[in-house]
């Protein structure tokens, strides 16, 4: 699995943006995974059965957010969860191509830092394919930092980062 935030802007400050709401954040729900399988599949480039969302969103509800648009649709998701004792991980995190740079990937992040700090899980880490570099800046504008090289990590032989950052 792979996190993407191909157009996430850049931050020269080094601060995380601040930036109105622009999506109702909620909890995932099981009518979400045809609209979701789809940014997976466009963003992504994976195909996963739709019990695999079932089935992680049930390990951690709180940790599976859904970014949705004023009808209820959703148009981004990250999905985390909690594998190793005072870890979350993030597995999956995309933003509709039609809703990106709009704030959504910020929003559904900084969410999700916050449930982690909530839940006192002291570090958070991910996956991010080496030449993502729009996804790797966007991750450092949150403190995250590469901690590994992950050989040939992804089904098409390209290598990863792992990247981890605290929650305080």
């Amino acid at each position: 699995m792979r996190c993407i935030a191909e157009t996430a802007p850049r931050v020269s400050s080094g601060t995380v943006p601040s930036a109105p709401p622009a999506a109702q954040l909620r909890r995932f729900h099981p009518h979400d995974i045809p609209v979701i399988a789809d940014i997976v599949r466009d963003s992504l480039h994976e195909n996963y059965d739709n019990s695999l969302y079932l089935s992680l969103g049930q390990q951690w509800p709180d940790g599976f957010l859904v970014a949705a648009d004023a009808l209820g649709r959703p148009i981004g998701f990250l999905l985390g969860v909690m594998q190793v004792d005072q870890e979350g991980r993030i597995l999956m995190f995309a933003v509709d191509r039609a809703h990106r740079a709009k704030g959504i990937g910020t929003q559904l992040m900084k969410a999700f830092l916050e449930r982690c700090r909530t839940q006192g899980l002291r570090r958070v880490t991910l996956e991010v394919r080496v030449s993502n570099a729009t996804a790797i800046r966007f991750y450092t504008d949150f403190r995250f930092s590469v901690t590994d090289l992950l050989r040939t990590y992804y089904s098409d032989g390209e290598d990863g980062y792992q990247m981890a950052r605290d929650t305080v």
